[in-house]
């Protein structure tokens, strides 16, 4: 069941471009991400770390999470439905829409350990050690060496039956509901390294009487999860890549309750700008 509430908050400052983050960070640690940095993290002590953060995602994080969302899943039976294929290896995607909808992510999915790519000023930020606790992977910017490395430790996780969560939009817009453009990179891997994509999408129901007025609270999370896509091999590569941006988008558009041609955006990123459709 999709319910149909669109917050329409002024409360955020979205940028012009659909894909630019309006978020100001307290911190920088100037973290260096170059070809040497561990982009995937396998020392003893940081797996020793991760075993103690997912406890505590377990017995803590997880039903906070759920209350503080009023969070709801959907689709978790596709995650049994399809274990065969996801086990090796899959790349999901999803609107970003919440500092706090990656842990709802993780709700979801579990028990499988989703990695997530993370835009590099996160990383060197106040939440830095948190997100890399988490999976975090952060994304270089600048520098093709790291970007190289970067790829070949995801390739590995991926290879090796890993998954990868993906925010295609590229940057979190809080409480929006029409899914912007996708950026190819998703795709890109899931074409590379011959996985599928598994679309997920948030959506929104109208807080209660107390939730509004007294928590203030915009609107409460519907988390949907689909059914697996493939690249179509019959394509040339750039056009395959398309392909899936397109399908996956499109996917995601569903889940979250847009009919056929109703959300505002294409399926693509283009240096594409916001939409004011509501005043």
């Amino acid at each position: 069941m999709i319910v149909i509430f669109d917050p329409k908050t002024k409360k955020y400052p979205y940028p012009k471009d659909t894909a630019s983050h309006y978020i100001t960070l307290k911190k920088d640690d100037k973290t260096v991400f170059d070809k040497d940095y561990p982009y995937i993290d396998t020392s003893r002590s940081m797996l020793f770390r991760q075993s103690v953060m997912r406890a505590l995602l377990y017995t803590i994080a997880f039903p906070l999470t759920h209350i503080r969302l009023g969070l709801r899943i959907y689709g978790r039976e596709n995650l049994k439905k399809y274990k065969d294929i996801l086990d090796k290896g899959v790349i999901s995607c999803s609107n970003h829409v919440h500092f706090w909808d990656f842990l709802a992510v993780m709700s979801a999915l579990k028990p499988n350990k989703p990695k997530i790519l993370v835009w590099d000023k996160n990383v060197r930020g106040e939440n830095g050690t948190l997100i890399r606790l988490v999976g975090g992977i952060p994304v270089p910017s600048g520098d093709v060496h790291a970007s190289i490395a970067m790829m070949k430790s995801v390739g590995k996780c991926l290879d090796g039956g890993g998954w990868l969560h993906v925010y295609s939009e590229g940057s979190m817009w809080e409480y929006y509901r029409p899914i912007r453009p996708f950026k190819n990179g998703a795709a890109y891997l899931a074409c590379k390294y011959g996985k599928p994509i598994l679309p997920l999408a948030f959506s929104y129901r109208e807080p209660g009487f107390i939730r509004k007025k007294i928590f203030r609270q915009i609107a409460l999370f519907d988390l949907h999860i689909g059914e697996p896509l493939f690249a179509d091999k019959t394509l040339s590569k750039d056009e395959r890549v398309n392909d899936l941006v397109r399908r996956s988008h499109e996917a995601v558009c569903r889940l979250a309750g847009f009919k056929e041609g109703e959300n505002i955006y294409p399926p693509i990123y283009d240096n594409s700008e916001r939409i004011d459709y509501y005043e």
